[in-house]
């Protein structure tokens, strides 16, 4: 009897979830190709900083045996948090302990360039824009990309975030606006350029709401702040008020106009930003998101479960990710592994995005949002 062939893996989404589930894979002796639309490992901003907890996001990285690159490399000062209100006066101030190490920050791109140095040459694709998943339920799957290549795979593991195409292969849910959008400004060079601004910041996040709108700024890798403008507002606010978003002077006149009751302390994190805003409207997948069962499909982090921005989002993806190539090494089937592995993430994130689910308009309410509470769950 011939021995049974490898099973063809194919990941879609070179994030942190999808990388790290097929690092995990590799140290068990499992292949895996990593499939993503951007022409190189360069060619984006790979967004802000992440704070990985002990409980998920840190368990996933020992089974990739990165945990101590990840401790050379993170900022545990970036757990230090502040509740100013609207005046700047402190109401809330967490100064973390010399050996606190239950999440510290680490920049996207660093932890992504972890990942992909870990991994076998080759194992990432670039350039590849997935357009469609067919093939029947028990596969082969066929993945077409806008290129002209076309993949046969055993399993596909749709890592490819919020506006997933893997997703639709199994899933009719698309994501829906929360009714609160957030407004990205960055601050460069912070210790020469925004004194006043790093003072209020801090080494980690400073957060501060007045009921209508709110701010929370980030402390970023390499001098770098970044603010999210936060406020409930129709997705299109910025046309709806009949500006072009890429007019910085006039979206910041506006956002002076709306924070006008603000101090000026307070509203240099608003209008003294370097370069212009990011709209970012925040959308989620229905609580409770599932999908038909397939043993040739199955997703990880916010394919599966888009939640609002409060702490867990990346952390559950690595948890995902090293949960499903568990699964994979210890089950004789890629089908007996999918059912296992969703056998467990399913009840975990939807008692999570239950929890999480309208907790993104306490983001603007007079206190804080639990952001502790969030990151324990």
């Amino acid at each position: 009897m011939s021995p049974t062939p490898p099973p063809r893996i194919a990941v879609v989404g070179a994030g942190p979830g999808g990388l790290a589930c097929a690092r995990i894979l590799a140290r068990h002796g499992i292949t895996a190709t990593v499939y993503d639309r951007d022409a190189g490992p360069d060619a984006r901003d790979q967004g802000g900083t992440l704070d990985l907890h002990a409980d998920n996001g840190q368990l996933a990285l020992r089974e990739a045996g990165l945990l101590e690159e990840f401790f050379r490399l993170a900022r545990p000062e970036g757990q230090e948090m502040r509740q100013l209100d609207p005046s700047g006066a402190v109401l809330f101030h967490h100064v973390p302990g010399p050996d606190e190490r239950f999440k510290p920050e680490i920049d996207r791109r660093l932890l992504r360039d972890v990942l992909l140095a870990s991994l076998p040459a080759g194992t990432v694709r670039w350039g590849h824009t997935l357009r469609t998943v067919t093939g029947p339920a028990d596969g082969p799957r066929r993945l077409h990309f806008a290129e002209g290549a076309t993949v046969e795979c055993d399993l596909v593991i749709g890592a490819d975030g919020a506006w997933s195409t893997v997703r639709r292969a199994v899933s009719d849910a698309t994501p829906r606006y929360t009714g609160v959008s957030f407004l990205e400004a960055w601050f460069h060079d912070v210790t020469t350029r925004h004194p006043a601004v790093a003072d209020l910041v801090g080494q980690g996040s400073a957060a501060t709401a007045d009921g209508e709108r709110g701010l929370f700024a980030q402390r970023n890798g390499g001098g770098h702040i970044r603010v999210y403008i936060i406020q409930r507002a129709p997705a299109d606010w910025i046309t709806a008020a009949g500006l072009d978003p890429r007019d910085t002077g006039q979206v910041r006149a506006l956002l002076l106009e709306r924070f006008r009751d603000w101090s000026p302390r307070m509203r240099r994190l608003i209008g003294d930003n370097d370069g212009p805003y990011v709209d970012r409207p925040i959308h989620a997948l229905p609580a409770g998101h599932t999908w038909r069962h397939s043993p040739s499909v199955t997703l990880l982090g916010d394919a599966a479960h888009l939640m609002p921005p409060l702490g867990v989002g990346v952390n559950l993806a690595l948890l995902d990710a090293c949960e499903l190539a568990l699964a994979l090494a210890r089950h004789d089937t890629v089908g007996q592994a999918v059912r296992a592995y969703e056998d467990t993430m399913l009840p975990r994130s939807a008692e999570t995005s239950r929890l999480l689910d309208g907790a993104v308009h306490d983001l603007v309410s007079t206190e804080l949002p639990d952001f502790a509470a969030a990151d324990a769950r």
